[in-house]
């Protein structure tokens, strides 16, 4: 879980650069948000799992369940809190940076450790 984290951070990260390349400081700033907005939730999720994994079954199961529906929740939470704290929001750099964290996951995967 921890490397679905990583690849997430690294995906933030990249699309960060490339939102300052491109959109400047706004850019870069909105596509932090973005991605930590999904970053923060999944790392508190991953370490959370960690610590239960000792459990039994069923626990593990509802633990994950419930986690499951507080990351989520906790994305819309801090992206609503950012944009109001925010209101300069550059929402393409946002909502790519969003997608990348997002899609990140698929990769963990394919790669080795």
């Amino acid at each position: 879980m921890l490397k679905a984290v990583l690849l997430q951070l690294g995906a933030t990260l990249l699309a960060t650069a490339i939102a300052a390349v491109f959109f400047g400081l706004r850019g870069a700033a909105s596509a932090a948000l973005g991605g930590l907005s999904v970053v923060i939730p999944s790392g508190l999720f991953a370490l959370r799992l960690a610590v239960l994994a000792r459990r039994p079954a069923g626990a593990r199961v509802a633990t994950f369940v419930v986690g499951e529906l507080l990351k989520v929740s906790s994305i819309v939470v801090l992206l609503a809190l950012g944009v109001a704290l925010y209101p300069d929001v550059h929402w393409g750099a946002l909502l790519i940076a969003l997608i990348l964290a997002l899609k990140a996951n698929l990769f963990a995967f394919l790669v080795k450790t």
